[in-house]
């Protein structure tokens, strides 16, 4: 690829659709957010939007498209399905926006493009291996090993919010008891909050921070799933380190430093825990970087390459 090559990463999200105009050394040239339509032709329409309006007057010079979508995603097929939050049942977005581009489309799940685009954003050489934890509306992680994506024999490797850490936990809509999607997530957190408060997790930590006997359960239960989900990683795939990202990342040091301290005490118990030096393996994704479109751009890219070979 030339340098004056250029190719484009678009994330789907519930409510915006991100994209980002790359060129061939992965420097973000343009980025632009719109608002996404709710079905599969508005979100087709949104996609469509996203490419076109990032581009402006470079649309001629792209190579490759890549999305990062929410759902189950067959990235060899380009297909969708049980994009619940999108109205999207079923929907072949790769063919559609090939079609409609002329170009080579590369789709995969949202989280997966986020954890490829923060191995590159935080230039992680090629041997190295992330586990990139989204907590977000949900919980659920991207592995990146040796510089690639890792799907796993189904396409659940990740899958890690419907791995119980409390059975008499909460109950979350998987029908589990205490799962970490149930105890660290932003709707999971609603779900306990039940006050129907536009951001629950501040309303949660303020409410602790005041003494709130429930706001405090609620709170540890918090940061010991996302230091749970921390330990996970580096327990089963032993990744070099596990980036955090969503939209609870940026409560920054209001959340790690509780994570922080759950992983300190579990040093304190255990040589072991101590040895694997969790707190040093884990840090947080720099605030509002567009992980997800960053990483979706780069898996049109390492398409583009393979055709090329």
């Amino acid at each position: 690829m030339t340098p004056h090559e250029l190719r484009v990463g678009v994330d789907i999200g519930g409510t915006k659709t991100e994209a980002v105009l790359v060129d061939a050394a992965g420097t973000v040239l343009q980025s632009l957010r719109i608002p996404t339509g709710y079905g599969p032709e508005e979100v087709v329409a949104s996609a469509i939007a996203a490419v076109t309006g990032v581009a402006a007057g470079s649309l001629g010079e792209i190579r490759a498209i890549g999305v990062g979508i929410p759902g189950t995603v067959d990235s060899a097929q380009g297909l969708v399905s049980h994009a619940i939050n999108l109205g999207i049942e079923r929907l072949e977005l790769g063919a559609t926006l090939a079609s409609h581009f002329g170009m080579p489309v590369r789709v995969e799940n949202d989280v997966n493009a986020a954890a490829l685009g923060a191995f590159h954003l935080l230039q992680q050489p090629v041997t190295a291996s992330i586990g990139y934890v989204n907590l977000g509306t949900g919980l659920a992680a991207g592995l990146v090993l040796r510089g690639e994506l890792w799907r796993g024999a189904r396409g659940a490797a990740g899958e890690i919010g419907h791995v119980l850490v409390d059975p008499a936990g909460p109950l979350d809509l998987d029908g589990q008891h205490g799962g970490l999607e149930v105890v660290a997530s932003g709707s999971g957190i609603a779900r306990q909050w039940a006050t129907g408060e536009e951001n629950s997790v501040t309303a949660v930590l303020d409410a602790a921070d005041a003494g709130d006997a429930r706001a405090i359960e609620i709170r540890r239960r918090l940061f010991g799933g996302v230091a749970a989900a921390v330990r996970i990683l580096v327990l089963t795939v032993d990744v070099d380190l596990v980036v955090i990202g969503g939209g609870l990342a940026k409560l920054g040091p209001r959340l790690m430093d509780g994570v922080q301290l759950v992983i300190e005490g579990w040093e304190a118990q255990s040589p072991f825990i101590r040895s694997l030096e969790l707190a040093r393996r884990v840090t947080l994704i720099p605030s509002d970087s567009p992980v997800a479109a960053l990483g979706a751009a780069h898996l049109g890219a390492a398409h583009l390459d393979r055709h090329d070979g």
